[in-house]
């Protein structure tokens, strides 16, 4: 398959709007600093960050997505099909993870000819879920930041062991990228429900 014919491919399913379960997100984060820029301790660097936080949903999230997002319906908002149509890892469905507590998503996974991808690049959570970001050490330094900026985990970071998490506590859709590597494709998405 070329990549036109997936392009083409992409671009029927965001405009057919129904897609079942799936893909996959993930994220980055910077060791020794919290989402809001504090510092820790020096010895901390060295440990498994993670900072929590509560998100608001995205303002580009139009009535219908929410909607949709709403009604647990496993149909991929096209934002989401719009956003991640250029990462290569995403292949039009969305991994449920509805009614877990806690969601894990790889940074540095395989993807957008490297390591340079959040697996799964697209996740489906409940209200309340923690969506828990963990570096694999893979494809130089990455972090996680969210479009609308409810989220941010800080300076890139490299190595195993970095972690990063945030609390989504309203539905909505929230698309995330890795700053370093966003024009890579290094992006990913989270539908609360």
């Amino acid at each position: 398959m070329t990549e036109t014919d997936d392009l083409d491919r992409r671009r029927f399913i965001a405009s057919i709007g129904t897609v079942v379960a799936g893909a996959s997100i993930a994220g980055c984060a910077a060791p020794g600093t919290t989402s809001s820029g504090g510092e820790q301790s020096p010895s901390a660097e060295t440990e498994a960050d993670a900072s929590t936080e509560t998100a608001a949903p995205t303002e580009t999230a139009t009535a219908t997505e929410t909607e949709a997002a709403a009604s647990g319906s496993g149909d991929v908002p096209s934002s989401v099909s719009s956003y991640l149509s250029d990462t290569s890892n995403f292949d039009g469905s969305v991994a449920d993870a509805t009614d877990q507590d806690s969601v894990t998503v790889d940074v540095g996974a395989s993807g957008n000819n490297g390591n340079f991808a959040y697996a799964p690049a697209a996740i489906e959570v409940s209200t309340g879920t923690t969506v828990q970001w963990e570096w694999t050490g893979k494809g130089a330094a990455h972090n996680v930041v969210a479009e609308d900026e409810t989220f941010n985990s800080g300076s890139s970071a490299s190595g195993t062991g970095v972690k990063f998490e945030y609390t989504f506590e309203e539905t909505g859709v929230y698309n995330y990228y890795c700053t370093p590597h966003k024009a890579l494709g290094m992006k990913g998405s989270v539908i609360v429900r």
